[in-house]
């Protein structure tokens, strides 16, 4: 079993809850993927380092740093900094925060990012792809250049039209319905 078969077997034995769900977006779903039970776990971190950098190498990106929206993309960024350095090519994390930090220095994006990195946006479960543009906005505005939006699951609901628009790639190791095909065949 490679890698990326074990992280999706993993995704959904963890992640993967099938139902009648209403999502961030409002949206009704008949699937829930809580992609956190996976990405926090030991096993996890490991599968989401290896195949995190895998699909940046095999892509042709060379981002110097990779994060996004506290909390979802926190993991994913950790995982894929951690591996990148085993690698011998480093790739430094960051979070960023929904609002500045209202005390102390007063930032937004965690991590020491410096102005003029160059960043890959993480996030763990995607289906408009909207609250990933949050992130985008904070790093542009900081002046880091964007690269593009890696995606652990996409829903497919319009989310690489949307990135498209803003002239960034979108890159999607999962989509939705494979998880929950993959979750079917196991009986689940």
């Amino acid at each position: 079993m490679t890698e990326r078969e074990r992280l999706r077997a993993l995704l959904v034995e963890r992640s993967v809850r099938l139902g009648d769900f209403t999502l961030a977006s409002g949206a009704k779903s008949d699937y829930y993927i809580d992609a956190r039970a996976t990405t926090m776990s030991a096993e996890g971190q490991m599968l989401v380092g290896l195949v995190g950098c895998a699909v940046i190498r095999d892509n042709g990106l060379a981002p110097t740093h990779v994060g996004g929206l506290t909390m979802g993309a926190d993991p994913l960024a950790y995982a894929i900094a951690h591996r990148s350095y085993l690698d011998g090519k480093p790739i430094d994390g960051f979070s960023v925060r929904k609002r500045a930090k209202e005390h102390g220095t007063g930032q937004r994006i965690e991590g020491g990012l410096p102005e003029r990195a160059h960043c890959l946006i993480v996030e763990d479960t995607m289906t408009t792809g909207r609250s990933s543009l949050q992130a985008v906005e904070a790093l542009r505005t900081h002046g880091a250049r964007i690269l593009g939006v890696l995606c652990l699951v996409n829903r497919s609901d319009g989310a690489e039209r949307f990135y498209e628009g803003q002239g960034l790639p979108l890159i999607s190791i999962f989509t939705g319905d494979e998880l929950v095909e993959a979750a079917h065949s196991s009986g689940r």
